[in-house]
């Protein structure tokens, strides 16, 4: 079942917002505020960020790290 949401918005933010809809091709403020949302989702949060750079200094420090002189190399 759809329901709406109402929100209260500068009219500055509201021509952003409109803009950028028909600028990234969006049929619809909602599809595209779908879309942020989905955006969202895959986003990872500090604290997982956090968790992330502590496991990589300790590999670092542990040298078991990959060292290459470029992305190239990695692959």
């Amino acid at each position: 079942m759809r329901q709406v949401l109402s929100i209260s918005l500068p009219s500055r933010t509201l021509t952003a917002i409109k803009r950028k809809t028909k600028i990234r091709g969006f049929e619809s403020v909602s599809e595209y505020v779908k879309h942020l949302l989905d955006l969202d989702e895959d986003l990872i949060s500090e604290e997982e960020l956090w968790k992330t750079v502590k496991q990589a200094r300790q590999e670092y420090r542990k040298d078991k790290v990959i060292k290459a002189k470029s992305m190239a190399h990695l692959l």
